[in-house]
């Protein structure tokens, strides 16, 4: 398996669904680093069920730091995080181990584990796993901020409802006033709509997250193969459901000609610019000083309680299966805070590698 991401800034990921905790291990840290156990805490929460639509699963998240952090500053030693699995029901997955569920992993790590993964919950193929990027995801938010360079994301679609577009100082403002972290009030009540006729019918619903970063300095990027998008495109893989990623305008840049797509270089505050950000703050796989603007493709949930078609591998014929448990309807809102994190995680590997980032901070 591989489970480390990053060059100089490295996190480590650890741990299954069901089984006793999962964590993260983050080496490159520079000492110095203000952190405290609520600075974690409080990304953490952020990615816990907050409404009708999510998982009944109720775990306390209680982060502890077992190495890396004394006396409220990093000290420059292998960070390890972690929170306990508490509240993990395995007995509807024991009952169908050999049903491999629909549009979930369990098939394919069946194969590729010789039938010795450990099925339960998903596994690592789970999305309880985040739970560790998020917590790596605190400490390189705070790493970025020390040089100036700020994270946020936001739900713009679920379904077929689209958000209407919003500044970042918008997006700050209103983000966290509604369960679905959607910019727009009219919007996410539409999608709310959506998503609670979906999980009446038994069914569920995906949709799109946009990221931005704020003050990238440019330069940051190592091509041809270690590109920015290159780099932020794995990050974002990694996040279970995760089925799609763009850039600036993205797609929609086949709608258009180069005169309409190319960003105009000017120069603003003695700085250079572009007019526009449809390369989304990077180019030949650097960034160049915009902001660094990406959108995630959420799939709908796998886990629904209609009869779908599968086949019994113990006997290998065809079966059906329904899956009972406590899933999300939706999992876009709880994915937003995920999505900033492996911005915050691969971005700060970057500017460690550029040298924006002392090895002592203060």
């Amino acid at each position: 398996m591989a489970n480390s991401i990053g060059k100089l800034f490295t996190i480590t990921s650890f741990g299954e669904s069901h089984g006793r905790c999962v964590g993260v291990i983050i080496d490159g840290c520079p000492a110095g680093l203000a952190i405290t156990n609520d600075d974690i805490q409080k990304e953490v929460d952020r990615r816990k069920p907050k409404s009708n639509i999510s998982t009944t699963r109720k775990e306390p998240e209680t982060v502890e730091i077992l190495s890396g952090i004394y006396d409220g500053r990093t000290t420059g030693a292998p960070i390890c995080l972690l929170v306990w699995n508490t509240d993990a029901d395995s007995s509807v997955y024991e009952k169908i181990k050999s049903l491999p569920r629909p549009g979930h992993a369990d098939y394919t790590n069946f194969v590729k584990y010789g039938g010795y993964n450990d099925y339960r919950g998903g596994g690592r193929s789970s999305g309880r796993i985040t739970a560790g990027y998020v917590m790596a995801g605190a400490i390189a938010k705070k790493l970025l901020n020390s040089i100036g360079i700020e994270i946020l994301a936001h739900t713009i679609e679920i379904g077929e409802i689209k958000a209407a577009e919003k500044v970042p100082e918008e997006i700050k403002t209103t983000v966290e006033n509604n369960t679905l972290r959607c910019a727009d009030p009219k919007a996410a009540k539409q999608m709310m709509k959506i998503i609670e006729k979906a999980q009446a019918e038994g069914d569920s619903v995906g949709g799109i997250i946009e990221c931005i970063a704020l003050n990238v300095p440019a330069g940051l990027g190592e091509p041809v193969f270690d590109t920015l998008e290159g780099d932020l495109a794995k990050a974002m893989f990694s996040i279970p459901a995760v089925k799609g990623i763009e850039f600036g305008s993205g797609f929609s840049s086949t709608r258009k000609k180069g005169s309409e797509n190319n960003d105009p270089f000017r120069i603003e505050e003695g700085k250079v610019a572009t007019a526009t950000n449809n390369a989304g703050g990077i180019l030949g796989g650097i960034s160049n000083g915009m902001p660094v603007v990406l959108r995630v493709v959420i799939k709908p949930t796998p886990s629904i309680s209609i009869q779908q078609n599968t086949v019994d591998l113990e006997t290998m014929t065809n079966s059906t299966v329904e899956i009972h448990g406590r899933h999300d309807a939706c999992i876009v809102p709880r994915a937003v805070p995920v999505v900033e994190a492996m911005m915050a995680i691969t971005i700060c590997d970057f500017a460690k590698r550029a040298g924006i980032i002392p090895e002592v901070i203060g």
